[in-house]
């Protein structure tokens, strides 16, 4: 008879495995998204900074007769670095403009005096 009981009652749930039925939740959503938020803009803004500093090294690596070209890669730079800053600001929902906005035309200018010195 205890046999019969045991084939009419619901197996156990395993313990050590996931159940689709009762899926776990995170225990802080919001920290985590906050976790995520610091890495993308931090990933997005060294990415893209490393992007400006390759443009003013490629202007160092130009031809010297070249000055537009030079001059052109280092506004390029600086363009890169406002895409950074701005994006950077997009990803934590923060406006644009910001005093970090100065590091393009700072980006520009020390490009151009490594450039044209």
């Amino acid at each position: 008879m205890t046999t019969d009981m045991r084939m009419d009652a619901a197996p156990r749930r395993r313990r050590h495995l996931m159940d689709p039925a009762h899926p776990v939740r995170p225990v802080n959503d919001r920290a985590l998204t906050n976790v995520q938020r610091w890495v993308m803009s931090t990933l997005m803004v060294f990415t893209t900074a490393h992007l400006a500093a390759g443009m003013v090294v490629a202007a160092l690596e130009i031809d010297p007769a070249a000055t537009a070209a030079r001059a052109g890669l280092n506004v390029i730079a600086g363009a890169f670095m406002a895409i950074a800053v701005v994006a950077g600001r997009a990803i934590h929902h923060r406006s644009a403009l910001t005093w970090w906005l100065v590091a393009a035309p700072l980006t520009t200018a020390v490009g151009a005096w490594l450039t044209f010195r």
